[in-house]
């Protein structure tokens, strides 16, 4: 069952009447629940059909939908501001919401980290790896480890660039984006150590225009592969087709966005995780606050690749992918040095997907071109 309220959830709670209830009552009084009911919430910064990031959790919360026993909560477009804030008091208060996914990067800090404290008996799991010690311990993160997503989407890249030159356009430099933007050229250079990367950072998770600015700029640049890491795809995969350049795909599928140009692409596969959770939380059993996943746990899956792809890119692609799910696999490997010249790992040092110190990660590494400032 699904559930979306016809009235915004953020004006709702913004207005006279609901502040005045919520004082009478000395807090908002929740539904009565039939037992084994359980509601959960769902909160997107966008559009659940983005092709992208938003759709990627909305794919996983309708496997949610099929469980017995469970009313699923949704609301998109929601600003990572006070709104979110609202949006998730409304769905405990109103709803009887005791488990909720607010998706987005920058729900945690401080809008999580300041209701949780305040709904003990609500379970706060958000995407990303922001959760530390110190934190509420009724709220946790849980992520993938999509840079080795990244790490195949640039064999493929590798494979098909002509121009030995791949693009990136990019929202925030933050740990997990420069992963993916150091795994897709490490991928590219296991095929081509001479190939670079351009990135191109937006300065901002959705924002249309400056997304296609971005993706001619590196095809004016001579890029020939690209790939993102911004909510929404669509525009890049797009843009990039109508300018002759190959795409890799991020967040979810953009095979029907980009035709034969699609190469492949690193996709989330939230309807597992989901599920598994929820039904955990049902059970009583104890969620870790701290879950994270790859390709061998089913957190994150490949786009099916695309005719444009070799049979010399599919072999390798699929060796490597073996590799990965074997477990182990490391991109960052030395020696490596970052674009600046630093030594990143030494010779026959490397760190390996689960290494948390990837999760703090502010460099570039040689070959990509472009700044984290």
């Amino acid at each position: 069952m699904t559930t979306f309220r016809n009235l915004d959830r953020r004006s709702f709670l913004g207005t006279t009447a609901a502040a005045l209830g919520a004082a009478a009552l000395g807090g908002l009084a929740r539904p009565a629940q039939a037992a084994g009911d359980l509601s959960v919430g769902f909160i997107y910064v966008g559009p659940k059909d983005d092709f992208g990031y938003n759709q990627a959790h909305a794919e996983g919360a309708a496997a949610v939908k099929a469980m017995a026993g469970v009313t699923v909560l949704e609301e998109e477009n929601v600003p990572e501001s006070q709104d979110v804030q609202n949006t998730m008091e409304s769905m405990i208060n109103f709803d009887g919401a005791t488990l909720l996914f607010p998706t987005s990067f920058g729900y945690f800090n401080p809008h999580i980290l300041e209701l949780a404290p305040k709904y003990q008996d609500v379970r706060f799991e958000h995407c990303g790896g922001l959760w530390a010690e110190g934190n509420p311990t009724n709220a946790g993160s849980y992520f993938g480890y999509i840079g080795m997503g990244q790490y195949l989407n640039g064999i493929a890249a590798g494979h098909a660039t002509k121009s030995k030159k791949i693009g990136f356009v990019a929202a925030k430099p933050i740990p997990q984006v420069l992963n993916n933007i150091n795994s897709f050229l490490l991928g590219a250079r296991a095929v081509d150590p001479e190939i670079t990367c351009q990135v191109i950072f937006t300065g901002e998770w959705s924002l249309a225009v400056k997304e296609a600015e971005a993706t001619n700029a590196l095809a004016d640049q001579g890029c020939d592969v690209i790939t993102c890491h911004v909510d929404g795809p669509k525009v890049v995969c797009e843009t990039a087709v109508s300018r002759g350049a190959y795409v890799c795909g991020y967040h979810a599928d953009q095979s029907p966005l980009a035709g034969d140009m699609y190469l492949t692409g690193a996709e989330w596969n939230w309807a597992g995780v989901y599920t598994d959770l929820v039904a955990s939380f049902m059970a009583g059993e104890e969620i870790p606050n701290f879950l994270r996943g790859g390709l061998a746990d089913g957190f994150i899956k490949m786009s099916p690749l695309g005719p444009a792809v070799s049979d010399a890119g599919r072999a390798q692609f699929e060796a490597v992918k073996a590799e990965i799910m074997a477990g182990g696999f490391a991109a960052i490997k030395g020696p490596l040095k970052d674009n600046a010249g630093n030594i990143i790992a030494a010779d026959g040092e490397a760190f390996v997907e689960t290494d948390v110190k990837l999760e703090s990660m502010d460099y570039l590494v040689d070959g990509v071109m472009g700044s984290t400032s």
